[in-house]
């Protein structure tokens, strides 16, 4: 396969794709999803050792787990808007800065309201990265792979939160200030990633948006042939047929309003189906099924084995059998899953057999609504609004995610651990009716092509 600078003009009407560049800035981006990775799991080690160190309430411990999303709303608002504005490569910078030192912030914290406080902020960097990284690979990603490079994303939040369990893990003997050191070690990931961000080139939709052709095109030329290039500049010029706009009132333009239902309805779902109850409170289901603490932990590391597993699956099928496919699988198997899991939890079965149903579960979910729901919120907002529009409905996301975790303690205390996924489990049958009705396939279309899909052209 030619490179795009070797490619003469004229020498083939075929797209070719120089594979190892496009790849290799994909993984590099996606580093943003393992800080996401990190810091959705490093509570479920560190809350065993918070609830002593500050003596937590389960109200205090649902506001301190939920502070994190808290943050992820605040820096998915202005991630929008900054990478609309100056590119997305300055978001991605800034995101990483934050979470580093954040990081640090949380592992030194005196007090819980320093440590509410250091998570919150922790929550702005992972919350910018969650909206940026998938966006950055959709936009640099040929619309053939685009769906396997965008669950890139998604494989290092597995592999966050695995290396991330089994450093909990190897670290849970170590006294009770085991979790300072779980908690600041997230600030290596961070700045490997602030220093491969540096080595990214800018989004060509981005520039083509602000009038950089000539970048755009240069950018272009280093992931593929000529046959890539001009057909995405082809595409890209049929869309921008006006000013750029980065107001978030164009997002409720009648043109735009049938993506950005989808795209927020599937981001709240993603979260109300309760599987993320299942990452953060591994210790408090499984110490209602009797298992003891090392027992707890070590299942967090199952957890994470099984979610990286069936993500890889996800990669390969997404591309092939398509999203939508996917998506109804998910919230259909989830829905059967979690009664299994109430029923089992409700009659105080052994914890084996409630590891089987959370690991079925967990399957389930990583090769379903995990990665796809963020594929299809990366590619189905229009070119000259999708920052400000994919911050929407990452924020609904985020906003969702809190309630989730926020609710989970005081229900578990109301009505038993078990009684939470009777309700997850009907959230799961309407977001399966949901996703029947409302969305659209997107595998094999270019971006643009999405956008008239979407807008009923």
């Amino acid at each position: 396969m030619q490179s795009a600078r070797t490619a003469p003009l004229g020498a083939s009407d075929s797209v070719a794709v120089n594979t190892p560049y496009v790849l290799g800035i994909s993984f590099i981006a996606a580093l943003g999803g393992y800080l996401f990775g990190f810091d959705f799991a490093v509570i479920s080690g560190a809350l065993p050792f918070l609830r002593s160190e500050f003596a937590l309430t389960a109200w205090w411990e649902g506001f301190l787990t939920g502070s994190l999303a808290l943050g992820c709303m605040v820096g998915c608002l202005g991630a929008g808007r900054l990478a609309d504005a100056y590119g997305r490569r300055p978001g991605l910078l800034l995101a990483a800065g934050i979470f580093a030192l954040s990081s640090l912030g949380m592992a030194g914290a005196a007090g819980l309201v320093s440590f509410v406080l250091m998570r919150f902020a922790a929550g702005i960097g992972v919350g910018m990265a969650s909206m940026l990284s998938p966006m950055y690979i959709a936009e640099i990603s040929p619309a053939n792979v685009r769906g396997r490079n965008v669950a890139i994303n998604q494989l290092t939040i597995v592999l966050g939160i695995l290396v991330t369990n089994l450093i909990n893990y190897a670290l849970s003997n170590n006294g009770p200030n085991a979790w300072r050191w779980m908690l600041g070690l997230g600030a290596v990931p961070a700045s490997l990633f602030l220093l491969g961000v540096l080595w990214l080139p800018e989004s060509p939709r981005w520039l083509a948006t602000h009038g950089q052709l000539a970048r755009a095109e240069a950018v272009l030329h280093k992931l593929g042939n000529v046959a890539l290039v001009r057909a995405t500049l082809a595409d890209m010029a049929a869309t921008l047929d006006g000013p750029v706009r980065q107001s978030y009132r164009q997002v409720l333009a009648r043109s735009v309003r049938p993506a950005v239902v989808v795209g927020v309805t599937l981001a709240v779902f993603q979260q109300l189906c309760g599987i993320n109850v299942v990452f953060n409170y591994t210790s408090t289901i499984f110490a209602a099924a009797g298992a003891d603490l090392n027992q707890q932990l070590l299942e967090t590391v199952g957890i994470g084995l099984v979610n990286l597993l069936f993500t890889l699956v996800a990669m390969v099928l997404v591309d092939r059998i398509g999203r939508r496919p996917l998506l109804l699988f998910g919230s259909l198997g989830l829905a059967v899953l979690y009664v299994v899991l109430a029923l089992l939890l409700q009659q105080h079965a052994a914890p084996g057999l409630v590891s089987v149903a959370v690991l079925a579960a967990i399957g389930t979910y990583g090769l379903s609504l995990a990665p796809v729901t963020w594929i299809v919120i990366s590619e189905i907002f229009p070119n000259h609004i999708r920052g400000v529009a994919t911050s929407v409905a990452t924020v609904a996301l985020w906003g969702s995610y809190f309630v989730l975790v926020f609710t989970f303690p005081v229900l578990a205390e109301a009505l038993g651990s078990y009684g939470p996924f009777y309700l997850y489990a009907g959230i799961c049958m309407l977001g399966f009716f949901f996703i029947r009705s409302k969305v659209k396939e997107t595998k094999g279309q270019t971006l643009e092509q999405v956008e008239r899909t979407f807008a009923g052209h």
